[in-house]
This record gives structure tokens, sequence and C-alpha cells, in this order.
């Protein structure tokens, strides 16, 4: 974005080489000439609402993708790569990022890929690859919906609730298809262990630990065993190492166990129903807060899109164990770390409250989340406890029933992306400079931080 104009080349030329058109031909159907089509290829002319909505008629295309997609994720998002300090002595300016973006937009993605798949930043020599940054790449390449899954397990799940009983024609149908039988187990004999396949005994052996959704989610995610082939296609497709294929199978299991509970159709219909009510939803459907949660980020089927939420999980150190930023383009769930100042931490303190909070990053853009904290299945003395944070942003966030009332244009809470990549000046939670900015220290005067920092 420049002075509220949209200059979206480099998705727009994405779409025309996938579906194999030539400039001509596809300035034909937009009604617009090749030389236009052109300029607005190579970021040299803006991008019209006229145009946009000519693109969403032609091709169903989704318009938030054409800010959302570009080279690296954007200005903004490249800006936070270059924070390393491995950077630090190169000096590029907004300037130069915003011009390398224009006239090298393959080149920008390739430095974001590369940057990514090493680990964010650990790029000594020797270094291993982050199998976890692979993963999460991958899955935000397809925006964390994967069509033909969803397709195979609205199929399935259509068939399995002709009984009523979800879990009852889960188990039924491993019994007589898989030769598979469902037990539940003392905590004590299966350990640490919350599920065990013994193929010797053909059983599917579950903890007693469980609760009912999470028990729901084992049978389902069994019985991806039905849809192998399509699994082994994307995993075949996705260029990651042995590794980093076994997380994204994982991955791939858990989306079809969620969307055998909660099949694409019926959840959207419920959450346009509800206003997204998170608490009619898993009642409804028998899932967890988490499920829900993940279930939200992947509603993006073509003609029926649900809203670009984005779900973050982290522990009570601020450490993110899960991210997805599905279809939203939220610098919050690609940020290398997560502000204090944002009220999710407090969910830790409020275990039986989902906390609301409108948010204003760095960009301008305002956000609307809501976080709950959640407490692991599990055995042991020592139990796990996370917040899971919801996002929207905050323009599509007022059809919310958790928004009822909310005023979206009182003072939202400046946050950033973790002290390291926040450029924001006096801000009294600050624990460090950011990256590649010389940290400033006055022996006349102080502020409301230690932590001061040169400008750009």
């Amino acid at each position: 974005m420049a002075e509220g104009k949209l200059f979206a080349g480099h998705p727009i030329r994405r779409l025309r080489r996938q579906i194999g058109l030539t400039q001509a031909a596809m300035a034909e159907a937009l009604n617009v000439s090749p030389s236009y089509l052109n300029l607005i290829e190579r970021n040299q002319r803006p991008v019209s609402a006229v145009l946009m909505l000519r693109l969403a008629e032609v091709y169903d295309f989704d318009l938030r993708t054409l800010s959302a997609s570009a080279p690296g994720g954007g200005a903004e998002a490249l800006r936070r790569r270059l924070a390393d300090p491995i950077f630090a002595d190169l000096d590029i300016d907004r300037h130069q990022m915003e011009e390398w973006l224009a006239g090298a937009p393959g080149g920008a993605e390739a430095f974001a890929r590369a940057y990514d798949r090493i680990g964010a930043g650990q790029a000594g020599a020797g270094d291993a690859p982050d199998p976890h940054g692979q993963v999460r790449r991958e899955i935000e390449r397809w925006r964390n919906h994967f069509a033909d899954l969803d397709a195979a397990a609205e199929a399935l799940a259509d068939e399995l609730r002709m009984s009523g009983d979800l879990y009852g024609a889960m188990a039924e149908r491993l019994r007589v298809k898989h030769q598979l039988s469902v037990r539940i187990l003392p905590a004590d004999v299966l350990g640490a262990n919350l599920r065990r396949l013994d193929m010797h005994a053909r059983q599917l052996q579950l903890s007693e630990m469980l609760d009912a959704p999470a028990r729901s989610f084992a049978l389902a995610g069994q019985l991806a065993w039905e849809v192998r082939e399509q699994i082994d296609a994307l995993v075949r497709g996705s260029g990651l190492d042995r590794v980093a294929e076994r997380l994204f199978r994982r991955h791939l299991t858990g989306y079809f166990a969620a969307a055998v509970m909660m099949p694409y159709a019926r959840f959207l219909r419920a959450c346009e129903a509800t206003g997204y009510d998170l608490d009619i939803l898993q009642r409804r459907f028998g899932a967890s807060f988490s499920q829900v949660a993940h279930r939200l980020t992947t509603m993006q089927r073509v003609g029926a899109r649900g809203l670009p939420f984005f779900m973050l999980r982290i522990d009570r150190a601020g450490q993110v164990s899960k991210r997805y930023a599905g279809a939203s383009g939220s610098p919050l769930a690609e940020g290398p770390g997560v502000c204090p100042l944002w009220d999710m931490f407090a969910a830790f303190a409020r275990a039986d409250e989902t906390v609301a909070d409108l948010v204003e990053t760095e960009d301008g853009r305002r956000w609307f989340t809501l976080a709950r904290c959640v407490t692991p299945q599990g055995a042991g003395a020592v139990r796990a406890r996370f917040a899971v944070a919801l996002g929207l942003e905050a323009a599509e966030a007022r059809s919310l029933t958790a928004a009822r009332g909310r005023d979206f244009t009182a003072r939202a809470t400046p946050i950033g992306l973790g002290c390291r990549a926040c450029t924001r000046a006096d801000c009294p939670q600050r624990s460090a400079p950011p990256a590649g900015r010389g940290l400033v220290v006055g022996e006349r005067e102080s502020g409301v931080t230690p932590f001061g920092f040169a400008g750009d």
C-alpha cells in the first residue's frame, strides 16, 4: 500500500500463471488493455476498485489475498526478517524495501523462503533446518485450507452422523472396516502416552485421561487412513525433508479429524447463525476451545468463505508453540515474538473467561482478539497451561457475538511483535532495543525505559 493505493502486481501475476493465461487473454477477460495489465503486474499502476470487483466476478478471487499475498508477506514481514542482527550493518531502509518488492518480487519471496527455511535467521554453517518453520511455511502456502481433505471429511461425517452418535459411529466404522477396536485404558497402563495404536492386538488404545472431544479427535484421526492417498500427495508435493514431512503429515491428519468433527458446510452455517459464538460451537460439535479455534483458521472454501481468523498459542513465558495466519494477513501471526501489553496474557489469570482485546499494530491496523486459557490433556504431576488467542481485523469483527456493544473507535492497545522487532518509542514495558538499532544512553536525562534507541 502507498498513499492509500493498492499495488498488487505479484498476486495478480501469480493468479494469471496458475490458470495458464497470457496477459492478453486475462486483459480481455477483465476488460482492460494488455499494456495496463502489464503495468499493474509490474506494480507501476495501482489496482482500481472496478478491477478488483472484476477479478472477484471472473475468477472467484478472494480480494483479501491482494494485500495478504505480497512477496515474503509484504514490507512489514520483510522488515521483521531484516531486523535480525545478522543484517544490522546493511542499513536497509523502508524506501529500499519498497523498491525491492516492486522491482524484484520473486527475489524478495526467495529471500523470505530461504530465511524461514533455515530457522528464522539461524544461518550459521552447520545449523540444521527448522522443521517446524518449514511446515508452518507450507501450511500458510495453502492458507491452512485443504479442499480435498475437507470434501472427503464432509462426506464421511454425513455418513457417520446418520446414527446421531458420532463417537459410537466412528468406533463402529473402525471395527467393521478396519478391524480395529477402541479400548480405554487406565492412565498407569499407558503411562505418558495418551494414545497408542497396537497393531498386534488390533487396538486403538486411549488413556482414560482424555476427555470426550479428545477421544473423538483421536478416532477421527485414525479414520484418516481412508484419505491416505490425498495426504500422501500433499506430503510428496511439499518438498520437505523427512522430519518436516512427518510433522506435516501429522498436521494434515489433525486437519482431517477436525473436519470430520466439524464438517465444513454445517460448521460455517453454525458460525454465521450464532455470530461465531465459541461456547455454542464447542457444545454443538462436541469440540474443545482449541479445536474450534484451529478450525476457524481453515474456513477458506471458494464460494463459501468464513471470516479470516488467525490463531496463536503461547505459554506463560510468551513462547509461541502454534500459529496459523490463515487468510488474515496479520503480522501478529507471523511476528518473531509476542507483546506483553497484549491482553491475551490476562487469560492465564482468568481461567474460566474469554478475554477480549482491541489492539493496534505498528502498521496502524486494528485487531479484535479473543483469548482463553487451556490445559491440554495429560497425566503426571506437571500440567501444561497455554493461552489460545483468536484474532480478526477489527473491521470484520463487528458481527461477532463477543463484540456486541464494543466501541471499535475507542482507543486500542498499541502493541508490537516483541521488543526486538518493535520500534515504538517510550514503551514502559520495553525489555530490549529493537534489533539493528543502537542503544542510546543519556547521562543527563532518562525516560520511561532504559532501552532508548536510535531512530531510522
